[in-house]
């Protein structure tokens, strides 16, 4: 018996799998706020130097707010005053229009934005860099987080470290807004992004596991979705609550509901794959019984599950076997580099939203909303022309949408904007079938540690991506045409990999190299009707 057979025979998609994906969810929704937490907390908005030194003895008389700024601020190429720049003293000849050649000093910024991060420590001008810094503080957390909790998961469990991720996210987050200096907010960012991103890679693998073949793309474009309702949810989030610290406690507060995470079961296939075969049973007749198919599991012995992997619990599997043999090397190269470069561009894109015209709050709904109906596209597509397809022509199509906004002029932001959108749609669906594919790839002893591994290049193009944007000061399309070509790479990586549609997962590293006593059935699978 295969374990396939098993999860079929007492009801793939029951409810006890139904229960198990709403809690999820709610865990999920969450991470996209606190990953794209940046693009408002530590915005940068138009500011300009305190004026109110050049009018100590009333100067300035009756002159409108417009009036002293022209005489106290020089203006920039495009009119607007200079953020970090005033005149040593007023310059009342320029209310005629004049030009003005008068030295300039460096003037005490003042706050008009007294409840975002750059108010608090000062993060403009010679400090504007810190806040860049703490954003790819925060990605650098993700990054190692997700290769702790991948290969942890794989040796203690889905289930424990599902709740670590849950409780110390939350904690670390909750912390955050109490930092009594720089520093200390940038090293709880840091651990605020290890804990949470375990949260992803853990509750993914954790309900594919638990679903039979012909619901496993259901489950994996729900858990997706709950990132673009996340990401969507938070621009109306933020822009009802302005100050940074109720922002950081209110993306945080569905985390407060981790204590249902107690109820959620252990992998059952995790569980028969380390040995553990009467804890597995247990699990397997709780959902049995809520999915109202105990007769079934009534007829199984926890010892007859113990020959669904033959080599359960003889080995600790670990990242090194990700490269220890041929076939694994090259899915563990090609895998990689395709979360690396869609990571890469996707990030790329989400951390862009004042980079086109719009309203930051506007640009980051539309980028969150375009990925709902682009990831139903992904259900149908999976089906019916399978992973491989769906990602490299997602893949695809996102390149081409990033190449043709490099020959769109820039005042022409309307039309840079709609294309940057279907780009952001095509990259949000190949990031939602690069998860479920990287998912049913790797075998069960190793799929967490291969998560793991995948999100930790991913996380490190996410760190890179801040980076990107910043070339722009060398040339205006250098982001744009960097992003173009690592999606146009993963594109033609992603044919290189092996289709999975309608295959049962591989339990073992001899199910994907082919050899062994599971070689003739590693790939071919029984489904009842």
């Amino acid at each position: 018996m295969k374990f396939e057979d098993l999860i079929t025979q007492i009801n793939g998609f029951g409810r006890f799998q139904k229960m198990l994906l709403c809690i999820s969810f709610i865990g999920r929704f969450a991470i996209p706020c606190h990953l794209l937490l940046s693009n408002f907390i530590a915005a940068i908005p138009s500011h300009h130097c305190d004026i109110s030194s050049l009018d100590a003895e009333g100067i300035f008389g009756n002159l409108s707010r417009e009036q002293k700024l022209t005489v106290s601020i020089p203006a920039q190429d495009d009119g607007t005053p200079a953020s970090c720049h005033m005149f040593s003293y007023p310059q009342f000849h320029l209310l005629t229009n004049s030009s003005s050649s008068a030295e300039l000093t460096v003037g005490l910024y003042k706050s008009y934005f007294p409840f975002l991060l750059i108010s608090k420590w000062d993060l403009v001008c010679d400090n504007k860099g810190l806040n860049k810094a703490v954003t790819s503080i925060f990605f650098v957390g993700v990054m190692f987080g997700a290769a702790f909790f991948g290969g942890m998961s794989d040796r203690f469990g889905r289930k424990p470290m599902l709740l670590v991720s849950c409780i110390s996210g939350m904690a670390f987050a909750l912390a955050s807004i109490f930092s009594s200096s720089f520093i200390m907010f940038a090293v709880l960012r840091f651990f605020s992004g290890f804990t949470i991103t375990g949260i992803a890679i853990v509750s993914t693998v954790l309900n594919v596991e638990w679903v039979d073949i012909k619901h496993r793309r259901l489950v994996c474009i729900i858990d997706s979705m709950a990132w673009s309702v996340g990401s969507t949810s938070l621009s109306l989030i933020a822009f009802c609550i302005r100050d940074w610290r109720w922002l950081t406690v209110a993306v945080t507060s569905p985390l407060l509901l981790s204590t249902v995470l107690w109820w959620v079961p252990e992998s059952a296939r995790w569980l028969i794959a380390n040995g553990k075969a009467e804890k597995s049973h247990y699990y397997l007749h709780k959902c049995a019984v809520m999915n109202c198919k105990e007769e079934v599991i009534s007829k199984i012995k926890p010892e007859a599950l113990s020959i669904i992997v033959t080599d359960g619990g003889k080995k600790n599997y670990s990242y090194l076997d990700l490269v220890r043999t041929p076939k694994m090397r090259r899915l563990a190269l090609l895998t990689g580099t395709i979360w690396f470069c869609v990571a890469t561009m996707t990030y790329g894109i989400s951390l862009n939203i004042t980079g086109f015209g719009l309203n930051m709050y506007l640009t980051q709904f539309v980028y969150g909303a375009i990925e709902i109906p682009s990831k139903l596209m992904v259900y149908y597509l999976l089906e019916k022309i399978g992973r491989r397809k769906t990602e490299a022509g997602a893949q695809l199509l996102a390149g081409i949408s990033l190449m043709i906004n490099i020959f769109i002029p820039k005042d022409q932001w309307v039309g840079r904007t709609v294309v940057a959108v279907l780009g952001k749609g095509f990259a949000g669906a190949a990031f939602c079938t690069i998860v479920l594919y990287s998912s049913e790839l790797y075998p069960t002893v190793l799929r967490q540690n291969g998560m793991g591994y995948n999100s930790f290049l991913g996380r490190l193009g996410v760190s890179v991506a801040p980076l990107v944007l910043l070339l722009d000061s060398f040339w205006g399309h250098l982001s744009q045409t960097i992003l173009c070509s690592v999606a146009l790479i993963a594109s033609l990586v992603a044919w290189q990999l092996p289709e999975t549609r309608d295959r049962c997962l591989p339990e073992t590293i001899e199910d994907v190299e082919g050899t062994g006593k599971r070689k003739e059935r590693a790939y071919v699978c029984v489904t009842f009707v």
